[in-house]
């Protein structure tokens, strides 16, 4: 079960339930994936109006693989996502929510 309390977010991809979570790491590799300048440039595409399916699955990828699982993008593009591209574009909100919440 995923633990929003920590930054996890679940999604189940192929039937199966994963724990997704932003880690420093996953953050670096999203952000190396993207040829984004900055985190804070990588931040603001998310934030803005163009944001395209591809960067979506990346940021799952990247919660995914701080969340322990081994897969990569190349497994995201073949995946069957539940609840399709409104359900997986609600988890990336919720990883960037949590990752970069104050905390308390």
């Amino acid at each position: 079960m995923a633990n929003p309390w920590t930054g996890e977010v679940a999604l189940v991809i192929d039937g199966t339930r994963h724990a997704a979570k932003l880690t420093l790491g996953s953050l670096a590799e999203l952000e190396a994936r993207l040829g984004a300048a900055s985190l804070s440039d990588m931040v603001a595409r998310f934030e803005g109006e163009a944001l395209k399916s591809a960067d979506v699955l990346a940021l799952l990828c990247a919660g995914l693989r701080g969340g322990g699982w081994d897969g990569d993008l190349e497994d995201l593009l073949h995946a069957e996502i539940e609840g399709g591209i409104l359900e997986a574009t609600r988890v990336a909100a919720r990883l960037l929510v949590l990752a970069f919440r104050p905390v308390q």
